[in-house]
């Protein structure tokens, strides 16, 4: 495995400077209100909500099988659109699993090229993570296993193949995986799947005049942003409620939009994001949610009204031209409508967890403080490189990651193994939004974020975790490095790797 970017974006990198300089060309000097304004639609169509995936329990161990395949979608009524799924055209089926169990996916690749399939927010064992080191070859098939331990949380699922993780997830292999524990069980929220409990996966594309996909290769920051959005791969789409309160599991499912997601007429409560339920509600206006960010919302209606999810004009930190990367942009999302009569739902209320004392991070155990900073393509001034380890940790460490972005360009922070807490911002406490855990953020230019993780159970000197930028494109064009988890003692230090690329090393192969 080489640090390849795809050849079709080898030659688009550029400076924000440029961005800016582009945009104003294009509008004739004068700033516009949007350049990548979304399309109104009818809310005609009912949402589509994914299938909870089957399992069956053998020798112990919850057992799921997963194949990517293509198919045709109707993303746009009338419309045929090729697609890529998982167990079907579009998206994949929602897996869940109680904290305790072990799990096993077979995961089969039944596309043209290699894949693979990552645990986005999970804590599992590097080589069962699903990252570059994992890629699936077509017609191949890859079994991972793992003990799901940590909180009850909403995660999800999608590819990692290196430097093609844009195109594979636009394409449409997404799906959410639900973790349960005693405190989300326990919770008063809204628990019936697809009734009052709904997974939302926003995505916008680009189709072209035959109705097909298109990724934009114009070198537009920070990403293709895409006029027609989509809801679990529906545009124009609505849910019937039937309860007096919903909740809604958001996913940020785009390669590169960042959105503002609430109401116009309503707030809601914020109970959970990427790692699961906060200490307490919180009461809000609206939730800003870039690429790979979830949250979980609770929101109230009265009986026979209708009300609609709505993206806001995007908090984007002060970018460059904003207006050219979607932060101008205010559309609909989703529409809710509420039957005459309702069933009542208590308001969101529960108890911690059992393990929340051994769940808590406490800043004063952390050993360690570690500096990321993080340009045009570069982390650190480097660009990913499989043959190099960038990090190497102690199992069992705690530590403080402070990371900044430095050019005024959306970016964000991924960690792959961790659910991390966000100590400051530039020194102070972060929003209520801010306060849970989290396995993504998005970085707000030129502002210091603290961030405070351990590294748990899983240890392993041949395979790496990754950590990256999470707007898709930078990604792919080498935003991105390399971590290991070593045992203490060990003799392994950041670097060049003897043997070349870490999935060679031993003689270890994972697909």
């Amino acid at each position: 495995m080489t640090a390849r970017p795809p050849a079709r974006r080898r030659a688009v990198v550029r400076g924000a400077a440029g961005v800016v300089v582009a945009a104003l060309a294009a509008g004739c000097g004068a700033i516009p209100g949007s350049v990548t304004s979304v399309a109104d639609v009818a809310f005609d169509r009912e949402l589509a909500v994914p299938p909870l995936a089957q399992s069956e329990v053998v020798d112990g161990v919850r057992t799921f099988t997963l194949e990517a395949r293509t198919g045709t979608s109707e993303l746009l009524p009338g419309v045929s659109t090729t697609t890529w799924g998982f167990d079907g055209a579009y998206l994949g089926p929602t897996l869940r699993a109680e904290r305790g169990e072990r799990v096993a996916v077979e995961v089969t690749n039944g596309l043209h090229e290699a894949t693979s399939v990552h645990w986005h927010g999970m804590h599992l064992p590097a080589a069962m993570d699903g990252g570059p080191h994992q890629e699936i070859e077509p017609g191949g098939t890859w079994h991972p296993t793992w003990e799901i331990d940590q909180p009850g949380a909403t995660l999800w699922y999608h590819p990692h193949p290196h430097g093609e993780t844009e195109e594979h997830v636009y394409r449409g292999l997404a799906g959410m995986f639900i973790l349960d524990d005693d405190a989300t069980r326990a919770a008063d929220l809204p628990s019936e799947y697809g009734v009052d409990d709904i997974p939302v996966v926003v995505q916008d594309k680009v189709l072209d005049d035959a109705g097909q996909l298109l990724l934009k290769d114009d070198g537009g920051e920070p990403g293709t942003l895409g006029s027609t959005v989509l809801t679990n791969g529906v545009a124009g789409a609505y849910q019937e409620v039937t309860t007096e309160r919903v909740r809604l599991r958001l996913l940020n499912g785009s390669t590169a939009r960042t959105y503002q997601l609430g109401f116009e007429d309503r707030a809601f409560e914020l109970v959970a994001t990427d790692g699961g339920l906060l200490d307490a509600p919180v009461t809000l206006d609206d939730v800003r949610l870039a690429p790979g960010e979830r949250a979980e919302i609770v929101v109230a209606i009265q009986p026979g009204e209708t009300t609609r999810l709505h993206s806001f004009e995007a908090d984007l930190g002060g970018v460059a031209a904003g207006f050219a990367m979607g932060g101008n942009d205010a559309f609909d999302v989703l529409e809710l409508r509420a039957a005459d009569d309702l069933v009542p739902s208590p308001e969101p209320a529960w108890t911690p967890s059992s393990s929340a004392e051994d769940d808590a991070l406490d800043p004063d155990d952390a050993t360690v403080t570690r500096t990321f900073e993080l340009d045009e393509r570069r982390i650190n001034g480097e660009l990913m490189d499989s043959g190099r380890i960038d990090e190497v940790v102690t199992v069992g460490d705690t530590e403080v990651w402070q990371v900044r972005n430095t050019i005024p360009m959306p970016h964000s922070f991924h960690v792959h193994d961790v659910q991390f807490r966000i100590l400051t911002i530039d020194g102070q406490a972060p929003p209520p939004e801010l306060t849970g855990s989290k396995d993504t953020v998005y970085l707000e230019p030129r502002r210091t974020y603290r961030l405070l993780m351990r590294f748990e159970d899983h240890a392993d000197a041949r395979v790496p975790y990754m950590y990256h930028c999470h707007m898709l494109l930078h990604e792919d064009e080498g935003m991105m490095g390399q971590l290991l988890v070593l045992v203490p003692g060990s003799d392994v230090t950041p670097g060049p790797l003897r043997g070349g690329a870490v999935d060679q090393l031993d003689g270890h192969h994972d697909h």
